[in-house]
């Protein structure tokens, strides 16, 4: 396979001489371009159409947030990892980059603040290695549809509502439980994020939304009208007890977790009647767990490509999986009352 091609934009020329010398050490990974600002940026975008980009946040003329959004906008676009002094973990500026359209981030700095290149050694390659190859596998796969339809049974009533999302996720997830409002069931998220996102993100969400939205915590039963999200680099499992659900999360290091063909597939087997629902993102975490539901013959929703930041995920789920109902994630969540309550 050929190595995978990354845009370095950084307004400083020692970090785009530093980080080229970090991304190119194990000969995967191709620095294919440079750019000191965001409107560079863009136009490097259109003319080198690289896999992933190392992008800088604070920079002059238009910064790495509004560049984010706007390659974001564009058609196939390419994964983009921050890079930055103010994209440290649990930050409102790694938020906001996940709003944009960021796949994920690392900060230069350490723990006692200054420039950590060890950090990046450590951290950068394998984030645009894991990303680069995430784009380029990011169209919809040729997965069995028969089988599906052979093998559905007749579900009982949704006992739980389960969301994965990706890239330009937050956005999709406020529009659609400001939508759906509280429900007589359980909802789980599985947003994709690093480590200590998850309060920031479930504040955002309530703030957002107006509904209760907590972190996920290790064997807490999950309450009905309540938005559990599954905390970063954690896999979650749903778990049928006495009374109700509870999550057995596992640690895992992969930088695209929470995963969500985990939790799809284990609603699959501890739920009597449940509803999925794909949102935004890159690649195909969903679909193998979402094949998994649809034999159970639970309901499945899917955000239209069209009103997507990225609509690999949805896309790949929608070409898998027959009778999956798709719109924007407004009139998803309107559709999700409809069918719990």
């Amino acid at each position: 396979m050929s190595s995978l091609s990354v845009l370095v934009v950084d307004d400083s020329a020692f970090m785009r001489l530093a980080l080229r010398r970090i991304i190119e050490a194990d000969g995967d990974l191709r620095v294919v371009g440079e750019a000191a600002n965001g409107a560079a940026a863009l136009e490097q975008v259109q003319r080198l159409t690289p896999d992933v980009v190392a992008m800088d946040i604070e920079m002059p003329g238009m910064d790495g947030l509004e560049a984010t959004r706007r390659i974001m906008a564009g058609r196939l676009p390419p994964a983009i990892v921050m890079v930055s002094h103010h994209t440290t973990e649990g930050s409102a500026m790694a938020l906001a980059a996940m709003q944009a359209g960021a796949a994920d981030w690392v900060c230069k700095d350490s723990d006692l603040g200054g420039l950590d290149f060890g950090h990046l050694d450590r951290e950068l390659p394998a984030r645009l290695r894991h990303w680069g190859h995430v784009h380029r596998a990011a169209r919809p796969p040729l997965l069995p549809i028969a089988p599906v339809l052979e093998a559905r049974q007749d579900a009982g009533a949704p006992e739980v509502v389960v969301v994965g999302a990706s890239t330009g996720g937050p956005e999709a997830l406020a529009a659609l439980l400001s939508a759906a409002g509280p429900l007589r069931v359980p909802l789980v998220v599985a947003q994709h994020m690093p480590a200590r996102m998850a309060a920031d993100l479930a504040r955002a969400l309530a703030l957002r939304s107006g509904g209760d939205v907590v972190v996920a915590e290790q064997g807490a039963p999950l309450r009905p009208g309540v938005a559990h999200v599954i905390p970063g680099e954690r896999d979650g499992a749903l778990l049928r007890t006495p009374d109700g659900f509870s999550l057995r999360l596992a640690p895992h290091a992969h930088p695209a977790h929470p995963s969500v063909d985990v939790l799809f597939s284990s609603v699959a087997m501890a739920a009597r009647g449940a509803v999925g629902v794909v949102l935004t993102g890159m690649g195909q975490d969903g679909t193998q767990g979402a094949l998994a539901m649809a034999r159970r013959g639970f309901s499945l929703l899917a955000q239209s490509p069209e009103s997507c930041v990225v609509p690999g995920m949805p896309g790949a789920v929608l070409a898998a999986v027959p009778g999956v109902e798709s719109a924007d994630p407004a009139a998803l969540g309107a559709m999700l009352r409809g069918l719990v309550e």
